[in-house]
């Protein structure tokens, strides 16, 4: 029993150890990230005490011709219901009409493409120069779409948008002056959520995000470390596209891919912080699960990709270190996975374990990480330039307390599938890329329910998350009937979790019939 006992401790051991030097190194960015705010307080100080200070860009001059000639590249999959709004939103640009033109890279195969071309025809006709390029083929998918298109685009630099975006208009004259410094390949803005208070999924989402969008990025950044593109709400110097080889089509994040590559050949990413893009979250289960499944594996087959080049190159040791984790970031929810499993049987061997002097204070030291992933997101939630404007700080604190601890059931309701996800990448297993649906969810009063794009499914995995949301109840009835309450919270929150996956993924399902 003894040897069957501490098999199981070592295993558990192991992934809490890894899910705390993840932790740990989240940590350093939110160090980072507040260091550069002090620096950047420090400076508008400065700034209002009536010092001199050089502007960190230039703004453009006001003459057309000193408007550099972008465009506008809009890839779409069958977005039947966000089409004609995106199209809207990008075609009312307050830039120089004859400085940008709209490609419209459409490789959809239902009623969008006829949406799509009279929406081009309509703003055409009114002067836009806007194009509907249509594919018969999804070759490549997004990459191929993206790459295939650059023999048309005219622009020094290309600025791209999901389906689901709604860019304020001024986005080109507020993103484009980073270009000014010859150095910067890409410009990366800030995701906002319009419809962030539709569910409580939506909300979760946000709080998850919001991290990726201020500590992560601007961390990384303030660190000298390499950031990311994240496929839509930026800007690229055509030349570094270009130079880093173009998209490629070998992994699902190819955002992610190119954004390396182009840093390995020195182009810097410039990350705004203070310019948002407002963007539809989604709003039922099952896009959210294959949005998650293509972020996760296209995370470990870039990975598995890139990892050896960035340990070739000439970045120095910390910046392959904080490289690594960031593309093995998907890699924590495999451990995730195995920790819940085997706190389980853990449970019912550790009193075993303590007649042999183990002491279950052990557990504690793994506090760390929870106390540095609390930090993290308590400042990226309200702390954060862009958060801390938008409601009361009261307000605020009681919304965290009550989400942040359903995020972390929800996170872990999430590992099953991930780790698929992840295993997948890593294993070399293709799969198409699976958009996720969009369908125009703005206020609560708007239903994805009749969409004709949502999942009709119930894969394995779903069954499987019921399962273990019975699993880690009984975790929960042993720990009581045994009298050992030390992983009673953990096994809660899992089996509440797994709950919640498989309750809202069979409810969203049943709303379609």
């Amino acid at each position: 029993m003894s040897v069957l006992a501490y098999a199981v401790l070592i295993i558990y051991s192991t992934a809490l150890i890894y899910i705390t030097m993840y932790c740990v190194m989240q940590f350093n960015l939110l160090y980072h990230y507040k260091k550069a705010a002090k620096k950047g307080t420090q400076l508008l100080q400065s700034v209002t005490a009536g010092a001199s200070v050089h502007d960190e860009v230039d703004p453009p001059e006001t003459t057309h011709a000193a408007y550099p000639f972008v465009t506008v590249q809009l890839p779409i999959f069958n977005e039947m219901y966000v089409v004609e709004r995106l199209i809207d939103n990008i075609a009312q640009f307050d830039y120089p009409k004859d400085r940008f033109e709209i490609h419209v890279l459409d490789d959809s195969t239902d009623e969008s493409v006829e949406i799509t071309s009279k929406k081009v025809a309509e703003w055409k006709a009114q002067g836009i120069q806007i194009e509907h390029i249509h594919r018969v083929d999804r070759k490549g998918y997004k990459a191929g779409a993206l790459q295939e298109a650059m023999q048309f685009a005219r622009g020094e630099f290309i600025a791209i948008f999901d389906a689901d975006f709604l860019p304020r208009p001024d986005f080109l004259k507020v993103t484009i002056p980073y270009f000014n410094d010859s150095g910067v390949g890409v410009v990366q803005t800030r995701w906002e959520h319009i419809n962030e208070d539709y569910s409580l999924i939506t909300k979760l989402q946000a709080l998850q995000l919001n991290v990726h969008f201020t500590v992560e990025q601007k961390g990384r950044e303030a660190g000298n470390y390499l950031l990311q593109f994240n496929g839509t709400a930026g800007v690229w110097r055509r030349q570094t596209i270009e130079e880093a080889g173009g998209w490629e089509a070998d992994t699902l994040t190819e955002d992610l891919d190119l954004s390396i590559r182009a840093q390995l050949k020195g182009w810097k990413i410039k990350f705004l912080e203070e310019i948002g893009s407002p963007a539809e979250l989604p709003a039922e289960m099952s896009s959210l699960k294959s949005q998650q499944f293509r972020w996760m594996k296209g995370g470990a087959e870039t990975a598995k990709k890139m990892l050896p080049t960035v340990w070739k190159s000439n970045l120095t040791l910390w910046q392959k270190i904080q490289t690594t984790v960031h593309l093995l970031s998907s890699t924590v929810f495999v451990f995730v996975f195995i920790a819940g499993v085997f706190s389980v049987p853990l449970l019912f061997v550790l009193g075993d374990l303590i007649e042999q002097g183990f002491s279950k204070h052990f557990f504690a030291w793994f506090m760390i990480g929870l106390l540095s992933i609390i930090a993290v997101y308590y400042t990226a939630n309200l702390q954060s330039p862009a958060r801390h404007q938008e409601e009361d700080f009261g307000k605020s604190i009681y919304k965290f307390i009550f989400l942040f601890p359903l995020f972390l059931a929800l996170s872990m309701g999430l590992s099953l599938h991930n780790t698929v996800a992840v295993i997948q990448g890593y294993r070399g297993k293709k799969s198409p890329f699976v958009r996720t649906p969009k369908f125009n969810i703005q206020t609560i009063k708007d239903t994805f329910t009749k969409s004709k794009y949502l999942s009709k499914k119930l894969s394995w995995t779903t069954l499987l998350e019921g399962f273990l949301a019975l699993y880690f109840l009984g975790g929960v009835i042993g720990g009581i009937l045994i009298q050992n309450t030390t992983f009673l919270v953990f096994h809660l929150m899992l089996s509440m979790g797994y709950g919640a996956i498989f309750y809202f993924t069979l409810r969203h399902l049943r709303a379609q019939q």
